[in-house]
């Protein structure tokens, strides 16, 4: 019964606990299963850690983003899965899962591109031998957020501070300690998936979505492995065949109310982007929710 409960907990929770889950249990396995059953699982680590050798990688291409779920400690675990369900919040209540899974994705696809490439020419980065760690991915979505709604506040003890200052924050950090660092390839990777947070979300004001065509692939990807394939079609042929006239005008009604929607999504979204999410009126969050809700 308890195993039911957590399953079906999981099930229906959103994106970002989904994926906190998933690297909770990733180092589970790598970290405390071997105490358990006496299985040694570290030596299967190398084959999912993004190495800085061209020839590894050939041989291990899926490390571009398995290393994301793997972590070199607790407080690395930790720091990443908490500022991943902080910043989730934000993202999830104006855009999908599926977008905010993209950004997460291919955050860590540009932190690991950035790694490796670096590694290669600057020999300063060449003692970082691999990669591991979510923090390009939570890079990427604060770099993201701080991006698109830029006056977005939250409130620290007794005052307020803008998203965009938290992420120009983090990322002079890493900036600045570059030099000094021993993880100088994961810095570089945090700051890969920084400047993908940041040209996705000013792209994306621009009305040029660069993610889409991850999200296509996402969703072939869902397509191929689904047992039960959806079919769409049937609602509507059912309707035709009770009212061709009915069927034609429902059809021709649908589109303006989803246009309509969207100009009320588009136009809260500007109210954000000039004036920040508590600007919103408790109706306008609410439609933002429910838009939300409905996408997922």
């Amino acid at each position: 019964m308890a195993t039911q409960s957590l399953t079906s907990r999981y099930k229906t929770a959103n994106i970002a606990i989904k994926l906190i889950v998933i690297n909770v249990a990733v180092y589970l396995v790598f970290n405390f299963l071997p105490w358990i059953t006496s299985i040694d699982f570290f030596p299967l680590q190398k084959y999912f850690v993004l190495p800085n050798e061209p020839f590894d990688f050939l041989m291990q291409p899926w490390s571009i983003l398995s290393y994301s779920f793997l972590h070199g400690g607790f407080r690395h675990l930790l720091w990443n899965m908490v500022g991943l369900y902080f910043i989730s919040r934000f993202i999830l209540n104006l855009f999908s899962e599926r977008r905010f899974l993209s950004i997460y994705l291919l955050g860590a696809i540009s932190g690991g591109f950035l790694f490796f490439a670096l590694s290669n020419t600057i020999p300063a980065l060449e003692e970082n031998s691999y990669l591991v760690g979510a923090s390009a991915s939570v890079m990427a979505i604060l770099v993201f957020i701080g991006a698109y709604t830029p006056n977005t506040a939250i409130r620290i003890i007794t005052f307020n501070i803008k998203l965009w200052h938290i992420a120009v924050a983090f990322v002079a950090i890493d900036i600045l300690s570059l030099s000094s660092s021993d993880n100088k390839g994961g810095l570089v990777a945090h700051i890969g998936g920084a400047i993908f947070g940041y040209v996705y979300a000013r792209q994306l004001a621009k009305g040029n979505d660069i993610g889409e065509w991850f999200e296509k692939l996402m969703n072939s990807v869902a397509g191929w492995v689904s047992k039960t394939p959806k079919r769409k079609k049937a609602p509507m042929r059912a309707v035709h065949k009770r009212n061709k006239k009915g069927s034609a005008n429902a059809a021709s009604t649908t589109k303006p109310n989803k246009s309509q929607k969207q100009q009320k999504i588009d136009a809260i979204l500007d109210k954000i982007s000039k004036s920040g999410y508590e600007s919103l009126s408790k109706s306008e969050k609410d439609f933002l929710f429910k838009a939300g809700k409905d996408d997922h």
